[in-house]
């Protein structure tokens, strides 16, 4: 199934890099933290498992990593705006994530929908949930909080086919998820329209997305 963007040609993202980056102690607040936040971009063909890309890791596994959270994309279309924010320029893997892509936002991404980059089928799982190694990054210790607020969170996929990609090439829509519930508005749930029900049951009823928003959704109902 090819889905079609505007009923006239295949949804196809640019995707500008591709980043890894092992886990490094770095000193933050005279405090030595372990984070993985720090992502190079790399050149030529690169192996996808279940979990990561090779040459990738993450410092703190209970609420990074895993297969929900293989691979973390980010929109350079938001690098702009942080620039102007922080009075940087920003490079590739900028929030720590692997793939930096163009041309689309967490409105433009469904919860659910399928990619292909390669030999890997991937599928978006859930938005990514900025923690404080991001200020950590920056030295900006609101950077967090102006994530959420602005919505520009990026978002995980789950690999569903291991295999090569490289730099290059781009990400193709394979399948639309047919519940049409966008990163952007899970994230709104999230932290924004928190005791709207009937957005939180549709939210619960998602298959594809991961079980830990699904847990805290079902908590707030509760």
């Amino acid at each position: 199934m090819v889905v079609k963007k505007g009923g006239n040609e295949e949804m196809e993202i640019k995707v500008a890099s591709i980043n890894v980056g092992k886990p490094q102690e770095v000193l933050f607040q005279r405090k030595s933290i372990e984070t993985g936040i720090y992502k190079q971009p790399i050149d030529g063909r690169v192996f996808v498992s279940s979990l990561n890309i090779e040459g990738d890791g993450q410092a703190d596994l209970a609420v990074h990593g895993g297969a929900d959270k293989a691979v973390c994309l980010y929109s350079m279309d938001h690098y702009a705006y942080w620039e102007e924010l922080l009075n940087r320029k920003l490079d590739y893997g900028a929030f720590g994530e692997n793939l930096t892509i163009s041309g689309v936002t967490e409105e433009d991404i469904m919860i659910g929908d399928i990619y292909r980059m390669g030999e890997v089928v991937f599928q978006v799982s859930l938005p990514r949930q900025p923690c404080f190694k991001i200020s950590v990054k920056w030295n900006e210790p609101s950077l967090p909080m102006l994530v959420q607020e602005t919505g520009f969170s990026g978002f995980y996929f789950r690999v569903l086919q291991e295999g090569y990609i490289e730099t290059g090439q781009p990400l193709q829509l394979v399948e639309r998820h047919p519940s049409h519930i966008s990163v952007a508005f899970a994230n709104t749930i999230k932290y924004k329209d928190k005791q709207n029900k009937e957005a939180l049951q549709k939210l619960i009823q998602l298959a594809p997305l991961a079980a830990e928003w699904k847990s805290s959704f079902r908590k707030r109902l509760q």
